[in-house]
């Protein structure tokens, strides 16, 4: 290649060092030459931990129960190894990706490595909490590898936007994944549970490796699968419940008629409200199921009214 001149946007071979060189996804030597050719250097801020084994996304699409009725919306795709992964199975594929550079490449890398299925593919450059509607036709799963530092508020916000999400598969920290699935009396048991619940049934769906990523990151990832259900019946709002659960957690050590009192106005209005839920005052929050923070919710007492002032 002449001095001066640009690196090809892509590493058109297929990788022999791989153990399929015949598949369609990256492996880790191509991972690393497309990085290298676009000069894409891995962020801890933005947490780009790009996975390099092919083997591994394909359990994650296996796990996610994906088929070829599935229209999936990919949140941080980065180089593309999931990407590849969704498109050989399902119907489209629309990506979310904030980083411009990434974004600007990977429908070339889809081009190269799938050209049939390029048509079946969208890309979205934004902010993933920034995303109001997607372009095809409306996301049935959600499959993702989220950067642990947002991981969990943009699982809520993806799902709380569309509806029509049935089911996740999320690759998360393995503490966030534990946090996530937790139920009632677990000590990692919290807001990202409760709320995690008010959309669907959560659990653990395996353990993945430092190895398979690029660069290693330094806390092992799980996968948490996430299958769509009605909320709970309730009067409340979903706005007015999950003020609840931040209430409670914000001092979970505290009970809750303690941790309620700033919501309801007075530790006698919280011990008011859970009496009408039918909750002991003494209970922490760790110890609620979604659906008594919705009883809770419902009976939040009125506002005291202002005294009237002195007639001007």
């Amino acid at each position: 290649m002449p001095p001066g001149h640009p690196p090809r946007p892509y590493p058109w071979r297929v990788s022999t060092t791989d153990p399929t060189p015949d598949s369609n996804l990256l492996g880790a030597s191509d991972i690393r030459e497309l990085a290298a050719a676009l000069g894409v250097k891995p962020t801890k801020q933005r947490g780009q931990n790009f996975v390099i084994d092919g083997n591994t996304v394909r359990r994650i699409v296996r796990a996610a129960d994906v088929t070829g009725e599935d229209a999936v919306v990919e949140v941080g795709p980065g180089l593309g190894s999931l990407t590849l992964a969704l498109l050989e199975v399902a119907s489209h594929v629309t990506a979310v990706e904030i980083d411009p550079l990434l974004a600007a490449h990977l429908p070339t890398t889809i081009a190269a490595r799938m050209p049939a299925r390029a048509k079946d593919f969208d890309l979205v450059l934004s902010d993933a909490m920034d995303v109001t509607e997607l372009p095809g036709p409306p996301p049935t799963a959600l499959v993702a590898n989220l950067p642990y530092n947002v991981a969990v508020p943009v699982l809520l916000h993806m799902l709380a936007t569309f509806p029509s999400i049935e089911r996740t598969l999320v690759m998360v920290q393995s503490e966030v994944a534990d946090r996530l699935a937790a139920k009632p009396g677990n000590k990692v048991y919290g807001v990202p549970s409760v709320k995690a619940n008010w959309y669907a049934d959560v659990k653990r769906s395996g353990a993945i490796g430092r190895n398979v990523f690029w660069p290693a990151p330094n806390v092992d990832s799980g996968l948490v699968s996430l299958v769509r259900r009605d909320p709970p019946q309730t009067t409340a709002t979903r706005k007015e419940v999950f003020a609840v659960v931040d209430a409670a957690f914000a001092q979970r050590r505290k009970t809750l008629r303690a941790a309620l009192a700033g919501w309801a106005g007075s530790p006698a209005a919280a011990e008011q409200a859970l009496a009408g839920a039918g909750i002991d005052h003494k209970l922490r929050g760790e110890m609620l199921t979604v659906e008594q923070f919705a009883a809770i919710a419902e009976h939040k007492p009125a506002a005291e009214p202002e005294p009237a002032g002195d007639a001007q």
